[in-house]
């Protein structure tokens, strides 16, 4: 991967968290979702894994983003209901190991 291609997914990543914490800092809270949910960052990844090592590794990465969904789905409902009883820092570390524990089992039963 070239240092230009790597400077410009920065740049793009950059530009989605920005628009994503503009908008759920003015209280609008689902078009923060409905941008942190375009799936540019997935189509971009796709596009490159494309065309750097063709169709076959885009297909598993698609695949292992189904897989992966179930974890994340309960990576959310942890923060949706351990942020307002703990806060956000206590809330991130339980939300994320959750995550990080369903992820690895999921991967292993897969």
């Amino acid at each position: 991967m070239s240092l230009k291609l790597l400077f410009i997914y920065f740049l793009l990543g950059g530009i989605s968290v920005s628009a994503i914490t503009y908008f759920g800092s003015q209280g609008k809270s689902q078009v923060a979702a409905f941008v942190a949910f375009l799936p540019s960052t997935s189509l971009i990844t796709l596009g490159t894994i494309y065309l750097s090592s063709g169709t076959q590794q885009a297909v598993a990465y698609a695949k292992g983003m189904l897989v992966l969904l179930p974890p994340w789905v309960l990576y959310v409902i942890a923060v949706i209901y351990l942020l307002p009883r703990i806060g956000l820092p206590l809330t991130i570390v339980i939300s994320l190991a959750v995550y990080l524990v369903f992820a690895f089992l999921t991967m292993k039963l897969v």
